[in-house]
């Protein structure tokens, strides 16, 4: 039988109080998080804006401080909303460097990209940004989740990879 791979998703992890979505279940967490593991998997996926700005936190005590770094990916996204500048989106990724615990990402995405923060993205370099710190060796393999038209994808990805193109691919 052929085995397929399955990216294990943070969004909506166990909790203890419906009201707290960051009141985490750890004993749960851990159970699932070992038994994905166990299965040969690996990728988790997870994001700065999950669980009210926690999920991040509890993907570093649920598997990072479990687990060997080589045994599993772990993606987060850059919150495309969020970020005010490009201080601001060097302090937000440091910040999700610390929350992971770790010193890079597998994968790392500008989340959620649509015709609501395409403009911002491009004045700040959004891309150009992700280029860099994929450079630095703090991202392997980089992206997008992207939620709107065939047009704007379409013009995303003819900007090019010039050096004065907002949109470098990364």
């Amino acid at each position: 039988m052929e085995k397929y791979q399955l990216g294990y998703g943070c969004m909506r992890l166990p909790t203890l109080r419906k009201d707290d979505p960051a009141s985490f279940d750890y004993e749960a967490i851990n159970a699932l998080f070992d038994a994905y593991l166990d299965q040969g998997f690996t990728y988790f996926d997870t994001a700065y804006t999950y669980h009210g700005y926690h999920g991040e936190e509890a993907v570093r005590r649920a598997l990072v401080e479990r687990h060997p770094r080589d045994r599993f990916e772990l993606a987060t996204k850059m919150p495309l909303r969020d970020f005010k500048d490009s201080e601001d989106m060097e302090k937000i990724f440091n910040e999700q460097l610390a929350n992971c615990g770790v010193k890079y990402f597998d994968y790392y995405l500008l989340h959620n990209m649509g015709t609501n923060v395409y403009e911002k993205c491009r004045r700040h370099r959004a891309f150009g940004f992700v280029s860099r710190k994929k450079a630095e060796g703090k991202i392997k393999r980089a992206g997008m989740s992207f939620h709107d038209t065939p047009e704007l994808l379409d013009e995303i990805l003819s900007q090019g990879t010039s050096e004065k193109s907002p949109y470098q691919k990364a």
